[in-house]
């Protein structure tokens, strides 16, 4: 029995959403620190990342907790197990309590600047479940701010030397874009009874996300085409611009995914099931590596 409890208790943590924190690494990677000479840089970013994912998993839980009315309403996070009566509302509301209570001093304990922006990204969750969620482009706003708290943690972990600001500025809207993406689909699959499950789809509607989606994406590679160029610790002969490609095929893969195939309401499942869309990220990935670190 406790281990169905238990086993309901880590999905109720969404740990297939964790794959957004991977945004830690941003710092480490970027500021070409990713290697043994700066052991210590890992390994704080990566206890960092741990600490994150379980945050972000207290997050779920009282996102679940305080949702599970709505939840039951929905057609598909009524399976989720606080809402299907899987994992009980008390081993629920205990278990965030337990989490709250180890995480933050860890985080403390490693760095505090990192705790400072682990208790404001859980802050800024908290109010984002109460009242941010219900207010239209606040809501979307708030889980762009979420990204880029991500990588203004692993920023803080370590001693940064060449990050360049055009990072946050890419991340801010890449996250907006990937937001807007899961608001379309959220509306096209609730379609007339979308207000009903979430308040907030009353204030958009498709062509309105289209446009936002539209302008967001074209920032989004103007941004990153900046940066490849202006950036202070990048190669003189910009050989960063031939990752561009890989960026704007991974936009236009994601805008066909929720426009043609009609998916996008949870964005990390994409990036974890469309093949095409791993490849890409692996390939720029690969390239990214292949020039900071080999070049």
């Amino acid at each position: 029995m406790w281990r169905q409890t238990l086993k309901a208790l880590i999905k109720t943590m969404r740990p297939r959403q964790w794959v957004k924190n991977v945004f830690i690494f941003a710092a480490l990677v970027f500021d070409r620190q990713l290697n043994p000479a700066h052991f210590t840089a890992i390994w704080h970013t990566l206890v960092g990342f741990i600490l994150f994912c379980l945050i972000s998993g207290l997050v779920y839980i009282i996102n679940d907790i305080a949702d599970v009315e709505s939840d039951r309403q929905h057609p598909q996070k009524r399976y989720r197990p606080l809402a299907s009566g899987e994992l009980p509302m008390k081993v629920a509301r205990g278990a965030a309590i337990v989490l709250a209570l180890v995480i933050f001093p860890l985080s403390f304990l490693l760095s505090y600047r990192f705790a400072l922006v682990g208790l404001t990204y859980f802050g800024l969750n908290l109010a984002y479940s109460k009242w941010l969620k219900q207010i239209p482009l606040l809501d979307v706003l708030t889980i762009s701010a979420g990204f880029v708290l991500r990588v203004a943690a692993g920023v803080v972990l370590i001693q940064v030397a060449r990050f360049s600001p055009w990072l946050y500025v890419v991340t801010t809207l890449i996250s907006l874009y990937l937001g807007f993406g899961k608001r379309r689909a959220e509306l096209a699959l609730l379609a007339n009874d979308a207000y009903n499950h979430r308040k907030v789809l009353d204030g958009y509607t498709i062509p309105l996300l289209d446009q936002f989606i539209t302008i967001v994406s074209s920032a989004t590679i103007i941004a990153y085409s900046l940066y490849t160029f202006s950036a202070p610790n990048l190669p003189n002969n910009h050989i960063m611009m031939l990752t561009i490609p890989f960026v704007i095929y991974g936009i236009f893969r994601y805008l066909y995914l929720i426009q043609i195939k009609h998916g996008g309401g949870a964005p990390e499942e994409m990036v974890l099931t469309d093949r095409p869309l791993q490849i890409t990220i692996l390939l720029w990935g690969m390239a990214v590596i292949g020039i900071f670190y080999f070049y």
